[in-house]
C-alpha cells in the first residue's frame, strides 16, 4: 500500500500521522508495507536482531530497537515492534 501525502502538509490517515515535521508511521510486518511522508518513500524492508532495516528515499538504514539513526536528512526513530506492527517516528533533522 502506498500512500501519498504532498510536502510539509499535516496528514492523518489509518497509518500514518503527521504534523508540519513529523510523522509516526505504523507498518504492518508481514506485507509490503511503503508510505510516503514528508514527500520522501519510506519502506519497511525488516526486523532482525533489534534492528529495524527502513529504505528511505532509496538509502537502507538500519535503526535500533528503542533507538534512533539518521538518512536522507530525517531523524528517524523506532518507537514499537511487535511481532504485528513495527511503528517508527521520522522528522525533518
Amino acid at each position: 500500500m502506498v500512500l501519498g501525502f504532498g510536502g510539509l502538509t499535516a496528514c492523518s490517515t489509518d497509518n500514518v500521522d503527521c504534523t508540519t515535521s513529523a510523522c509516526t508511521v505504523t507498518f504492518d510486518r508481514g506485507v509490503e508495507a511503503e508510505s510516503s511522508v514528508l514527500g520522501v518513500d519510506v519502506k519497511l524492508v525488516g526486523v532482525e536482531n533489534g534492528q529495524v532495516k527502513l529504505d528511505v528515499g532509496g538509502t537502507v538504514v538500519s535503526v535500533p530497537v528503542d533507538g534512533s539513526s539518521q538518512a536522507n536528512g530525517f531523524d528517524i526513530s523506532v518507537q514499537k515492534v511487535t511481532d504485528a506492527e513495527v511503528v517508527v517516528r521520522i522528522q525533518t533533522s
